[in-house]
C-alpha cells in the first residue's frame, strides 16, 4: 500500500466521526446553534404613521433563520433526542432535509396591528447587488424534522419555508469568491425589509 493510500485509509474513518459528531450534541448545544443563526429585521419603519383602515399592517417584525448544514443537524438531533431516535434514523432526517435544497431559509412574520394577515404577493430575495435571486415557497417542508421551527413554537409569527437557487439568472454562482455577507430582502405591499446574512461556509467557493 503505498503511502498515499495508507493516509487515505487512515483518514477516511475520521472524516466520518467528524460528520457524526452532531449525534453527540446535548440538547442545549444544539439550541444554542439555531438560535445563533437566526437573525431578525422588519418590514416597513418603526415610525410609520398608523392607518386607519384594518386591510394591512403598518410594520410586519421579521426574523429569517438560514437553514445551513450545521443547522441542519441541531435540529434532527433535537429531534432525536425528544423521540430516541436511532443514529440511522437521525442521518436520515439529515438527508432529507438536505435533499430539498442547497439554500433554505425558514422566515418568519408578525404582522403588527391593522389586519394581522399577511398578503400572499410578498416577495423575498436573496444576494448582492447587481446579482439577486427569488425565493420559492415551498410548505411541504414543514414536514421534514430536521427543517421545522424550533420548539417551542412562537405563534405569534406565521413561519415560510424558501428555497433559493445557488446561481443567478446569467448561470453564474450567486456568491463571488470576494462576498462575505448577503442580504435577504423582503418586500411586503411596497414596504421593504433587509436583512444581512454571513455566507455560510459550505456555499463559499
Amino acid at each position: 500500500m503505498t503511502r498515499r493510500f495508507l493516509l487515505a485509509a487512515i483518514g477516511f474513518p475520521s472524516v466520518l466521526r467528524a460528520q457524526e459528531s452532531y449525534l453527540t450534541w446535548d440538547a442545549k448545544l444544539a439550541k444554542k446553534l439555531v438560535l445563533a443563526g437566526r437573525v431578525y429585521g422588519q418590514v416597513g419603519k418603526t415610525f410609520d404613521l398608523r392607518i386607519k383602515s384594518t386591510d394591512r399592517s403598518y410594520n410586519f417584525k421579521v426574523r429569517a433563520t438560514w437553514l445551513t448544514p450545521q443547522i441542519i443537524k441541531a435540529l434532527a438531533r433535537l429531534e432525536q433526542i425528544s423521540k430516541s431516535l436511532t443514529a440511522t434514523e437521525t442521518q436520515k432526517l439529515v438527508a432529507d432535509a438536505q435533499a430539498a435544497g442547497e439554500i433554505i431559509i425558514q422566515v418568519e412574520i408578525d404582522p403588527r396591528e391593522g389586519s394581522g394577515i399577511i398578503p400572499s404577493g410578498w416577495v423575498a430575495l436573496l444576494g448582492n447587488s447587481p446579482r439577486f435571486v427569488r425565493g420559492t415557497s415551498t410548505p411541504k417542508l414543514q414536514n421534514l424534522a430536521a427543517l421545522a421551527p424550533l420548539a417551542p413554537r412562537d405563534f405569534a409569527y406565521e413561519i415560510f419555508w424558501l428555497v433559493f437557487p445557488n446561481k443567478a439568472e446569467d448561470g453564474q454562482p450567486l456568491f463571488s469568491p470576494a462576498d462575505r455577507e448577503t442580504e435577504l430582502s423582503v418586500q411586503i405591499q411596497g414596504k421593504v425589509g433587509k436583512i444581512k446574512f454571513p455566507i455560510p461556509d459550505y456555499l463559499r467557493p
